[in-house]
């Protein structure tokens, strides 16, 4: 299913930020410096498996459930 990389960034930026813009900037730019440029990713992006892999990696450091 196409664009489950951008629902699962979303998700991650979601859940960190809870609504606040600073945050919210804050972690996509966390996510730019793990390789993850969230600005590449739309609804329609196919699914990387390996990518996939990485952001479960990154948002379980955050601490965040997906």
């Amino acid at each position: 299913m196409a664009g489950q990389i951008k629902r699962m960034i979303d998700a991650i930026i979601e859940q960190r930020s809870h609504g606040n813009k600073v945050t919210a900037l804050m972690t996509e730019t966390k996510l730019l410096i793990r390789g993850i440029d969230p600005k590449c990713f739309h609804t329609l992006s196919p699914d990387d498996p390996e990518m996939m892999a990485k952001l479960k990696e990154v948002a379980a450091n955050m601490g965040v459930n997906l």
